[in-house]
Order: structure tokens, then sequence, then C-alpha cells
């Protein structure tokens, strides 16, 4: 299974990424390494693959842990894995924990991955971000959530594969939901109207913009595209 780490300086027990949809054991449209059991995959297929991810995890880790899988519903709502068993899957868009030994996981294909961190290394969230989400808060929810005693300004944000600026193609609907919220000026810049009245989207510039708002300047990755690479993500 070929995952791509965070590049971040997060702290070294601090184990986070993104994987590829190479070396799975899905078949078909869902070659080959499909994570997610609600898109009509053989789930015997799919739970192989999860079962492939975790003793993974487990080698780099040195530790198995219990992972929080969500049911994403493209809003803004954030679930704390608050204990080991993690046996329900909620509602939500985001996850983040304080208690070792649980993986916090989000599944997106052109969505973005946002994976947050406190420079402690004592607590992690992982966020699922399409511009639904963005617009429904999601960013500044979970980073409410984590900053209950700790301030923001402590925190770190990885930006994993996502769509490009140069394929994210929407409406004047969607640029209008983001103008009228914060740092409209700002904002405006992320969208480029092209010549049949459409905008393309950086949602990556988005998403940064949300998180310098809220006072995080430590942000990395944003490099990929998930349309333009066929190959290693799903789009």
């Amino acid at each position: 299974m070929s995952i791509i780490d965070a590049d971040w300086p997060a702290p070294d027990h601090v184990v986070a990424g993104v994987t590829t949809r190479c070396g799975g054991f899905s078949c078909g449209n869902f070659t080959s390494n499909n994570l997610a059991l609600h898109v009509g995959d053989d789930v015997e297929a799919v739970l192989k693959n999860r079962q492939q991810l975790a003793k993974q995890l487990a080698k780099k880790s040195g530790m198995n842990s219990n992972w929080q899988w969500l049911n994403q519903i493209h809003g803004g709502s954030v679930f704390q894995a608050s204990n080991k068993r993690c046996e329900n899957v909620p509602d939500a868009d985001a996850v983040f924990t304080d208690i070792p030994q649980v993986a916090c996981a989000v599944m997106t294909a052109d969505c973005l991955p946002i994976l947050l961190t406190n420079t402690q290394g004592s607590k992690v969230a992982a966020i699922h971000a399409g511009w639904r989400s963005l617009c429904g808060g999601v960013i500044e929810n979970t980073v409410a959530a984590m900053s209950v005693d700790t301030p923001s300004q402590n925190l770190m944000a990885w930006l994993g594969p996502a769509i490009g600026a140069q394929q994210f193609e929407v409406g004047q609907d969607v640029v209008d939901a983001f103008l009228a919220q914060l740092a409209a000026k700002e904002s405006q810049k992320a969208f480029s109207l092209q010549n049949n009245g459409k905008y393309l989207a950086d949602i990556y510039q988005l998403a940064t913009i949300r998180l310098k708002a809220l006072g995080i300047d430590a942000i990395y990755g944003g490099d990929d595209c998930t349309v333009s690479d066929e190959t290693r993500f799903y789009s």
C-alpha cells in the first residue's frame, strides 16, 4: 500500500499521511486501494484494505490504533473520538482526539483532506473539506474544539491531495457563498473567471485563508491535484 507521508514538522510520535489508490484489493473502477464502504465496492475487499492500512500504521507507530471513521455529510460537524473502542460511525466531516492510539480518518477524492496537530502532538484532527464543508465552518469548528486549552497559534496544518486550481470549476453560487463570509477580498483572489462564465476555484487557497484567519500560520502541503494524477488518486 502506498502512503504519502505528511511533510510537516509534527512531533515524531504523530503519524500522518494520505493513502493513494495503489496497492489494495479492490477491483474494477475501485482499483485498488478503496477504503470507502459507501460507494458500492465489495465489502470484503474494502475491509481487507482497511486492515492492511491499520497494519501499516502499526508498523510505523510501533503500536496498534483504534480507527475512528465518519459518515461524511458535507457539513461543519466535528466528532471527538474520546474512547479507545471507536465503535460508532457518526455523521460528521471532521474528527479529533486527545487520546493516544486513536487514529482519526476521513475519506476524500477531490475534496481537501486537512490534518491538524498541536506542537506537542497531544491533539490531532482530520478534516474532510469540500467547498460545502468549508462554507459550513468545518475548519473553524475543528479548531475551536481543539483550542479549548490550546491556543490556535500552537496548531499546524497539512493540506493533502485535492482537486487543483486549474481543474475545479464552480458556478457563481459557490463564489457568492464564500464572498458572503469572512475575508471576502482575499477569497475573491481564489476564483478566476473563465470565458464560459464559470470560475476556477483554488480550494487550497480558500482553506489557507480560513486557517490564517484563526491564527494558524504553520501550513504545509497543498501541492497535488487529484484530477490530474489518475494513477495515484481517485477523482
